[in-house]
């Protein structure tokens, strides 16, 4: 598995990947009108020209990360390719680049009953600063996790 700059022609891998985290991670997290509400279209309108970093294995995406500034905007890992560690690289590939760009601490949302991926980021050195906020784009509460980069 390698981790590369993604490329407009990666969008359909990047929409898969990205439909089933939501369909399968999230299915005991969000809402059902959530989980069903989210369709290839609208999951192409929201990954469209955003750049993130992908995971790719003999040709086909199966984990992304999209960082800028000091915050880590997503994470996702296929549910075929989860257990490996490749959650771990593309956070850490996240993180590095991150600090290479300056930042000192990281900032990431992650919703708040979605007690896998809290579970996830706090075993990386990710943790809860007391700052919630109901998303905008799905109207779910979310946790702001924070992280000292070196």
């Amino acid at each position: 598995m390698r981790l590369r700059p993604s490329t407009p022609d990666d969008l359909d891998g990047i929409v898969e990947v990205f439909l089933a985290c939501w369909r399968e991670s999230y299915a005991e997290v969000l809402p059902e009108r959530l989980v069903s509400a989210m369709s290839a279209r609208r999951a192409r309108e929201l990954w469209t020209g955003r750049p993130a970093v992908v995971a790719e294995d003999d040709g086909r995406v199966r984990g992304l990360t999209r960082f800028s500034g000091d915050t880590v905007h997503s994470l996702y890992v296929h549910p075929g390719a989860q257990g490996g560690g490749l959650g771990a690289r593309l956070l850490g590939a996240a993180e590095s680049a991150l600090s290479s760009a300056g930042a000192t601490t990281a900032f990431l949302w992650v919703f708040r009953d979605n007690l896998p991926s809290v579970g996830f980021y706090r075993r990386h050195g990710w943790a809860p600063d007391g700052t919630e906020r109901v998303t905008p784009e799905f109207g779910e509460p979310e946790l702001r996790l924070t992280k000292e980069l070196a």
